[in-house]
């Protein structure tokens, strides 16, 4: 197949702007860590100035009429709130690779994206109007962000072809941890300069531009796109011939729950985002807890891990396809060495972070590369499913990812419990169990994991 170039190209168009969709859903999503500590009543909160290690001084911050209003929410309060989310994101996972597939993903990426940014605006007076109204807002923003991935996935599964699956995969998916690596600091800053309320403001109008351009710029297919070349889309009908199973309306349910490799990405997803969740949503409150770090620092300091995840991620796309294509290594070599290390790495290093007691930059630096070497498994598990199933990849993304939802809803409500007295000792057990439950993921997908289309998937083609 004559290869069309990547610059320029409408495929890589989509891949940017996906990747801009991922931002606004990602720095939708971890805004509120960040944005919490600024909405406590600081002189309910009895921990407000005690932190393990010796405390960072406090910038002194810029007067102003402070608008925002402050609440008084105990700590479990607070876990409900921040854990919410994941409760509405965790329903449309599997919904949501079944009406992209019926309805196309443009539109149902479109308004999920869109129905988030609208509860975001209304944040601040949810907030307002009480603790629950909140938690009900966070729960309808994970409905709307939950149909994201599958949707992502299934349109990839039409427009990727084979070969720059990685490349194409890991530049979409990028948006995601540099929503978050520009969320966390940014969040700090403007509540530091503003006031917490602008933090859903801003990102809020971030996110209505980024509808605008989607609606307007993008297809389903590259069959009905508008502005792609001849070149272009035959390259990419062509390349994806053999992989698509024909029929939409059949779904083999029984062949897809009944499949080893699935089940062996189902492990390795929950495994590794039990340690992604709980750092995400704890990683600030553990450098203000044990490490004393003060807001304006603890955003930028927080968004490291990201940062390095993100670049790790990026790197890793472009050199697994470059040990596919050139070094011609088997599918199934690269997921799993990209997997086994993007998953023994960050236990090894969250273990040894727990043991550097007082020494801010060793703990920083042990975090940073524990997250950062996270990013290698973008490559691996985590895209495993375009390999084993093209057809029914939003699907197949559906379901290990309500799974790899549930870390988000019961990892860091179980950290909190073995952190009450928020000593070394009891991070350092938070940090043992995230470091286990990676190794048995890793484990378990080098097992039985697999890189080729599995029979059900294109079985459909021999009954016509």
């Amino acid at each position: 197949i004559e290869s069309s170039p990547a610059l320029c190209s409408s495929r890589y168009s989509l891949a940017i702007l996906s990747c801009y969709g991922f931002f606004v859903a990602y720095a939708l999503r971890v805004n509120l860590s960040v944005a919490m500590v600024d909405m406590l009543n600081s002189s309910s909160s009895n921990n407000v100035n005690s932190s393990v290690c010796l405390r960072h001084n406090n910038p002194p911050r810029p007067r102003h009429n402070h608008t925002a209003s402050v609440y008084d929410w105990d700590s479990e309060t607070q876990g409900w709130i921040l854990g919410s989310f994941f409760y509405g994101y965790i329903i449309t996972q599997i919904p949501g690779g079944y009406m992209a597939r019926k309805y196309g993903a443009k539109w149902l990426l479109g308004f999920g994206i869109l129905g988030t940014v609208i509860f975001t605006l209304l944040t601040p007076v949810a907030a307002d109007l009480g603790a629950g109204y909140l938690i009900a807002v966070r729960v309808l923003e994970g409905i709307g962000e939950g149909v994201t991935f599958p949707a992502m996935h299934a349109m990839w599964a039409s427009w990727a072809p084979p070969m720059e699956r990685s490349r194409l995969l890991t530049i979409s998916y990028a948006g995601a941890q540099l929503g978050t690596v520009v969320a966390l600091p940014l969040s700090g800053q403007i509540c530091f300069y503003l006031d917490w309320t602008y933090v859903f403001y801003i990102f809020g109008a971030v996110g209505i531009l980024w509808f605008i351009l989607w609606s307007l710029l993008v297809s389903n297919s590259p069959t009905s796109h508008r502005r792609i070349s001849e070149v272009e889309r035959t390259y990419i009908t062509a390349s994806l011939k053999n992989e698509l199973s024909p029929t939409t309306d059949h779904i083999p349910w029984t062949s897809i729950l009944t499949s080893v490799p699935l089940w062996a990405i189902v492990v390795a997803h929950f495994s590794y985002n039990w340690t992604f969740y709980t750092l995400l949503t704890l990683l600030p409150t553990y450098m203000n807890d044990i490490l004393g770090f003060s807001i304006k620092q603890n955003g930028m300091l927080s968004a490291l891990p990201y940062l390095g995840c993100w670049l790790l991620s990026m790197g890793g796309g472009q050199l697994a396809d470059y040990l596919r294509e050139t070094c011609l290594f088997s599918t199934v070599a690269v997921r799993k060495a990209f997997s086994i290390i993007g998953m023994m790495g960050p236990a090894v290093f969250l273990v040894a972070a727990g043991y550097t007691d007082c020494n801010y930059t060793l703990a920083v630096i042990f975090l940073t590369i524990s997250s950062s070497l996270g990013g290698f498994s973008a490559s691996g598990f985590n895209i495993n499913h375009l390999d084993i199933a093209p057809s029914y990849a939003g699907i197949l993304l559906g379901i290990t990812n309500s799974f790899a939802t549930i870390p988000g809803m019961v990892g860091p409500v179980i950290a909190r419990s073995l952190t009450k007295s928020n000593t070394i000792v009891e991070w350092r057990t938070v940090f043992f169990i995230s470091a286990g439950i990676n190794l048995f993921g890793a484990a378990f997908y080098t097992l039985f994991g697999k890189g080729t289309v599995q029979p059900w998937a294109v079985q459909s083609l021999h009954i016509q």
